[in-house]
């Protein structure tokens, strides 16, 4: 077996079963991986220098094609109700059958670390069939530095073989796809799909598995830190603005996706971002736009130019989910550390499509538990088949497909570490003001960027606040610089009777939603649910 690039070579590609190997490529840079990746016809370079992939059928995850194994470790702690298992000997038959497919084969490895923080940190060993995953990988999780590859030894080991067909009889699954995690073993298994996110996302499960033991609430949230060290820390499912306000030229970006919360503050998860990158423009997104503009970014499904293989952003004919991975090196004001102090502000972003939000409100620590444990946001018309009203999406703690544990356990981490540390939380509504999508308009962006700098300083800690009557949030009255009906939604609607219809089929939503949690919440996290503010009118 040939082996090259560093690696530690008393715990090799055989510790973890591989075997008659064609050869292993140990932790190479991009430079060597975009030569893999070009000789293997694999990607093409654009006319700006990154490498850009086609992923065949799979252009996203496959949450149904995930499944956990069922055993003494996890019968009690993985949430089944959301989670898809298998046993224990269909893993095992699932992993011989991996080794047995890698033989003869040429794979790629590399040593790294899932998180900032180097008390919480797992060492993470990922094997690739394809060179592009590897640079992706790569990019995507954090690099040790070159002397602490000698001594090397993976916590949790990851094999991608995209080649490799699951067998649903033989091996318990759904389809030729698989991703299955055995928490107790510490192995992934990754089969059928060239999506290079299954990989990341993998990575994210197990943290959110493996750190709540250890006092640490892994969350899917971008945060930021201002020049006074006051960490903020932004919840939200796509499309409701996470990424764009956490980007922020004032305050230092900590990272866009996944990071962990814990005794000595935040901690990125990862040394690198995952943009989604359809319509990108750089007028409108300079610095994601540059980012995914340069050698070592990895592109996903973006059309090129045939001729001058320029990337074409608002080409959504292969997928809607185009992608551009890179280092947060090549964010400017990013932070090289991924670590910040413990949070002063909590944001939860909603871009409500019925237009009877608030722009902005304050929640305190039992409602924050209620709106994280129930995830909202809206879908507009347009944005899948046979959606032609506005349609509400509630994903639990934003993030319900990466949840292996019951939600309400990082529910009440989230309550208690808001409630010890004095954080301020607020709601955000970047959606629709002055009717609900098709009838209003969108938020405007200056109303919420000044709103969230005044929540941010400290200043809208002052304002007076008004009661929100379905809600029962705390909203402000009057803000400089912000027109005072937009604060106060009903005032933006021509025809009343049909806010206080919307508003109610609203919160109707929220709390048929809100019946799974019911009987794991306290009488105050109940309390704070918008039909107790409604039934008092």
């Amino acid at each position: 077996m040939i082996e090259t690039g560093v690696r530690n070579g008393a715990y090799g590609a055989d510790k973890f079963g591989l075997k008659n190997l064609k050869a292993v490529n140990w932790n190479l840079g991009a430079p060597q991986l975009y030569e893999y990746a070009l000789r293997a016809g694999e990607a093409v370079i654009t006319a700006d220098g990154a490498l850009c992939a086609e992923t065949g059928v799979f252009t996203g995850r496959s949450p149904k094609d995930k499944f956990t194994v069922r055993d003494a470790t996890t019968e009690n702690t993985v949430w089944w109700g959301s989670n898809q298992s298998i046993t224990a000997d269909q893993f095992e038959t699932l992993y011989q059958d991996f080794l047995k497919h890698a033989e003869g084969k040429s794979l790629f490895a590399q040593d790294l670390y899932g998180g900032a923080d180097p008390t919480f940190r797992i060492k993470t060993r990922v094997f690739t069939e394809l060179a592009w995953h590897s640079l992706f990988i790569r990019t995507l999780l954090r690099r040790p530095e070159r002397a602490e590859l000698d001594s090397f030894v993976p916590e949790l080991t990851l094999i991608n073989l995209p080649s490799f067909k699951a067998d649903p009889k033989r091996h318990g699954c759904r389809s030729e796809n698989v991703v299955a995690i055995d928490f107790a073993r510490k192995i992934v298994l990754i089969g059928g799909t060239e999506y290079a996110g299954e990989i990341k996302k993998s990575v994210f499960t197990t943290l959110n598995y493996y750190l709540p033991e250890k006092g640490v609430l892994p969350m899917h949230c971008s945060a930021n830190v201002g020049p006074d060290g006051d960490t903020a820390i932004f919840f939200g499912l796509s499309g409701t603005g996470k990424t764009t306000l956490s980007a922020d030229p004032n305050r230092t970006l900590i990272g866009d996706d996944e990071h962990g919360w814990g005794k000595d503050g935040v901690f990125n998860f990862e040394g690198g971002c995952y943009a989604k990158c359809i319509k990108l423009s750089k007028d409108a997104e300079p610095e994601i736009f540059a980012a995914a503009s340069r050698f070592g970014a990895v592109l996903e499904n973006v059309v090129l130019d045939p001729v001058t293989r320029t990337p074409d952003f608002d080409d959504g004919s292969k997928t809607e989910n185009t992608r551009a991975a890179y280092p947060l090196e090549s964010i400017p004001n990013a932070s090289m550390t991924g670590r910040a102090g413990q949070p002063k502000n909590v944001v939860m972003l909603a871009a409500d499509a019925f237009g009877v939000m608030p722009p902005i409100a304050k929640l305190t620590p039992a409602q924050a538990m209620y709106h994280f444990l129930s995830g909202y946001t809206a879908k507009v018309a347009g944005t899948e088949r046979g959606i032609t009203e506005p349609t509400p999406e509630f994903s639990t703690c934003f993030g319900s497909p990466f949840l292996p544990r019951d939600p309400a356990a990082y529910g009440n981490m989230l309550r208690e570490l808001i409630a010890k540390n004095g954080v301020d939380c607020w709601l955000v509504n970047t959606g629709w003001t002055g009717g609900k999508y098709g009838t209003g308009h969108r938020m405007p962006i200056k109303v919420t960027r000044a709103l969230l700098t005044a929540a941010l300083n400290g200043s809208l800690r002052n304002a007076e606040f008004r009661t929100d009557p379905y809600f029962g949030f705390a909203v402000p009255t009057a803000l400089p610089g912000v027109p005072s009906d937009i604060l106060e939604p009903a005032k933006t609607w021509a025809d009343k009777a049909e806010f206080d219809k919307t508003a109610r089929a609203l919160v109707g939503m929220f709390q048929k939603n809100f019946t799974k949690f019911e009987s794991k919440v306290d009488a105050e996290v109940l309390a704070a649910a918008p039909e107790a503010k409604l039934a008092a009118e």
